[in-house]
């Protein structure tokens, strides 16, 4: 049996919750709309010239009352439980501050560097601490199932794993204003090695080598 790749650590646990719902709504779709068709066939006003007062059953009140609310909370639980997982990074996770602003996202790693996309190693856990500078946006990134809000004067955290090479569409999915359509770039998801490489040849350079540089260029 051939396993399909997961972009990343999310995609199972979402989809399932977002199947689990549909099925439930689905199920109550088919359920009422059978009944309503029924009724409608069976107590019709020729078969049925002369209204009767129901009374009400206790039994069913509370039936239809208590079966409804534990789907409701069985249906929060899962996504309560996906949110906090979704907001507690691990301790091992790499830090990528990511700053959205009208209308576009800039990455900064903890060396230094800035980049408008997204680099990351595989198989890595990462943290982004998401901010923004003028109004309210979203990073959203739909292959991975990662979705958070960017507000001002306010960080928020979220992290992911990515489990697949490739490159994926960061989007802001929160209306920002009027080029808020234009407001994506992309996460890249490359091996560890070559991310070490990458991150180190685009770190800017240290006082010391910079002095170090201008004293041989004068040396020449």
């Amino acid at each position: 049996m051939t396993m399909i790749a997961e972009a990343s650590n999310f995609v199972h646990e979402t989809d399932t919750t977002f199947f689990i719902i549909v099925a439930i709504c689905v199920f109550f779709l088919l359920l009422i709309t059978t009944m309503m068709v029924v009724f409608v066939v069976k107590y019709n006003r020729k078969k049925n010239k002369k209204a009767v007062n129901i009374h009400g059953s206790t039994a069913l009140e509370v039936t239809w009352t208590v079966i409804p609310t534990l789907i409701a909370l069985v249906m929060f639980w899962l996504g309560w439980v996906g949110y906090k997982d979704l907001s507690t990074p691990p301790k091992d996770s790499m830090v990528v501050d990511v700053t959205a602003q009208m209308w576009k996202w800039t990455f900064k790693y903890a060396n230094g560097v800035k980049s408008d996309t997204l680099y990351v190693p595989l198989n890595k856990n990462v943290k982004v601490n998401l901010h923004s500078i003028d109004v309210d946006h979203s990073f959203y990134v739909p292959a991975f199932r990662v979705k958070k809000d960017c507000i001002p004067s306010r960080t928020n955290v979220a992290w992911f794993r990515a489990e697949e090479l490739g490159t994926y569409q960061v989007f802001c999915a929160e209306y920002c204003g009027l080029n808020h359509s234009y407001m994506y770039s992309a996460v890249k998801v490359i091996p560890e090695k070559q991310f070490k490489k990458w991150l180190e040849s685009k770190a800017p350079k240290t006082e010391a080598a910079t002095s170090s540089d201008s004293k041989d260029t004068s040396n020449q």
